[in-house]
């Protein structure tokens, strides 16, 4: 094709596309017309959508006060595209860390900001007279959402809430109060990065690359190991309530954070700390190591990796692999576990700019993907 009509509400959209000429006919009186040459319409001028991208959050990490290993997580999250689980009490701030983590995101390519645009026009919550969706998506649906409405689905399948989330954050609260079922298909996308929809009428596939942040309570009333609140749940609630749970979502989730209550000292604190700003600075630096390292592979993160590639790319020293053997063998990890482990060390030696995984990087790794089962 050479060139295209579209309406003139799709102007916005239409702008952006490269390689063909787009008309906007206010009609089909005056499409018919421009066809048969007795009126002559102007095509659309292309636009540069990578002009004006830079975004200033409402939100930083310099209002977060203490949870530095949630912070350090956060940050290799960011940087390596890996999933988070965060587990705390009510109040440690565990949506407060989430909300933040979409500001320290490297800010979006031109062909990411195409495929959000893309998606979020085809759903129909496209912004009036927004161009482009220059912003990384922060998806939070409630707990209540259904399978389909998380995954996608309708007569004629609709993105869900993990396609709205590509190239952003999917934030789920509360993780043992949504329905097993439901949480249960988020494995497909989480292995995959897509999500592929099956209905009579049509089947489709969604990209599906998020960067998933859960977060949820230790026990039903929220206290287990809370250093002021006494727990009041037995031992039987508690087990119920992390079999919420399963082993094989949890598996795909490559770091789990135990959070603690911030102390008055920190509080009261009037340092500002580290802002997102700093710390993009390092996710970006680590991104583009990752960039240079995948190109003409179709992988744009760590997070991204197969087997292939985490047996290619994560190449360790003599050490590391001692105790990443020694770890694997006592904690009893799945083959899954020690590809994850990998790829998060991977990352923390990207941040660090090192070519080799060291011992130092897998202990990190390991702490930050058992500090909830220890």
């Amino acid at each position: 094709f050479k060139e295209i009509y579209i309406p003139q509400e799709n102007a916005a959209e239409g702008k952006l596309v490269t390689g063909i000429d787009v008309y906007t006919p206010q009609n089909l009186k005056e499409l018919v017309k421009h066809l048969q040459g007795s009126v002559k319409l102007t095509p659309l001028p292309k636009e540069n959508i990578l002009q004006n991208l830079e975004r200033a959050y409402d939100v930083d990490f310099a209002d977060v006060k203490g949870q530095p290993v949630a912070r350090r997580a956060l940050e290799i999250a960011a940087a390596g595209g890996h999933s988070i689980l965060l587990m705390g009490a009510p109040g440690c701030g565990k949506t407060m860390l989430a909300r933040r983590l979409v500001t320290i995101l490297p800010p979006v390519t031109e062909a990411e900001a195409l495929e959000i645009t893309k998606i979020y026009s085809i759903a129909n919550l496209l912004p009036d007279g927004e161009r482009v969706m220059v912003e990384r998506p922060f998806r939070s649906p409630h707990h209540s959402v259904s399978a389909s409405a998380l995954l996608g689905g309708g007569s004629y399948p609709r993105p869900g809430e993990v396609t709205l989330s590509h190239n952003g954050v999917l934030f789920l609260d509360e993780l043992p109060e949504f329905e097993r079922y439901t949480l249960e298909m988020l494995r497909q996308p989480l292995e995959d990065g897509e999500v592929n929809i099956s209905r009579v009428r049509a089947s489709v596939s969604y990209p599906s690359r998020f960067v998933l942040v859960a977060a949820q309570n230790p026990c039903p009333c929220g206290y287990l190991g809370d250093k002021v609140h006494r727990c009041s749940c037995k031992q039987k609630d508690i087990d119920n309530y992390r079999r919420k749970i399963s082993g094989p979502l949890l598996d795909r989730i490559d770091m789990q954070i135990n959070l603690v209550r911030v102390e008055y000292g920190e509080l009261k604190d009037k340092a500002a700390g580290e802002s997102s700003r700093e710390i993009r600075k390092r996710v970006v630096a680590a991104r583009n190591r990752q960039l240079e390292r995948f190109a003409g592979n179709g992988i744009y993160c760590n997070g991204q990796m197969t087997r292939r590639e985490v047996v290619q790319y994560c190449v360790m020293d003599e050490t590391a692999q001692n105790v990443l053997g020694k770890y694997f063998t006592a904690l009893h990890l799945s083959a899954r576990s020690h590809d994850r482990i990998l790829k998060v060390a991977r990352t923390i030696a990207d941040l660090e700019g090192s070519e080799k995984i060291t011992a130092s990087h897998i202990a990190e790794a390991i702490q930050l993907r058992t500090s909830i089962s220890s």
